[in-house]
């Protein structure tokens, strides 16, 4: 097992020393799925919404919660982001919204948090959004699906539960 890098040598927490590491470009891709009565579902798609258009502002909250991570997350450093995209998922069967953040940065660390908070985010908003008509959605399957860059390499989810 891997030892934790974020703890000293008297078990208190601290923000890893990144600055002898090299920069290299990072990416992260991350999702969350949104499971809600197949009505909510059409709701959106549709722009029924009567708070308004729920994925432009989940989108634009994706992005927001993105560039805000080192401010939510203690250890996080805060990075240079140079790209985030959103994009959605409908799964009618399932009655679910899939929503997908990549990241991408030239930094000394990477952006796997930055993908998971804006997906986050995202999936908090859409709820936010909705949640006069569906108090009973769920938001699930938060997970990190591909990260590139760093001296660890790439890692790619080889499943998602």
């Amino acid at each position: 097992m891997a030892k934790l890098t974020h703890l000293d040598a008297e078990g208190r927490a601290k923000m890893v020393d990144v600055s002898s590491k090299a920069v290299s470009a990072r990416e992260a891709v991350a999702q969350a799925v949104i499971k809600m009565k197949p009505e909510t579902l059409r709701l959106i798609k549709e722009g029924g919404i009567a708070k308004g258009d729920v994925l432009a502002v989940a989108q634009v909250a994706g992005i927001m919660g993105a560039k805000k991570t080192s401010e939510l997350i203690p250890m996080c450093h805060p990075l240079q982001i140079t790209g985030v995209n959103i994009a959605w998922e409908f799964n009618e069967a399932e009655a679910s919204l899939t929503v997908k953040a990549t990241v991408k940065t030239q930094d000394r660390t990477g952006v796997e948090m930055e993908a998971l908070c804006a997906v986050s985010v995202a999936a908090l908003t859409v709820y936010d959004m909705c949640k006069a008509v569906d108090k009973e959605m769920t938001i699930t399957a938060i997970c990190l699906l591909k990260k590139t860059g760093g001296k660890s390499g790439t890692f790619i989810r080889p499943k998602v539960d």
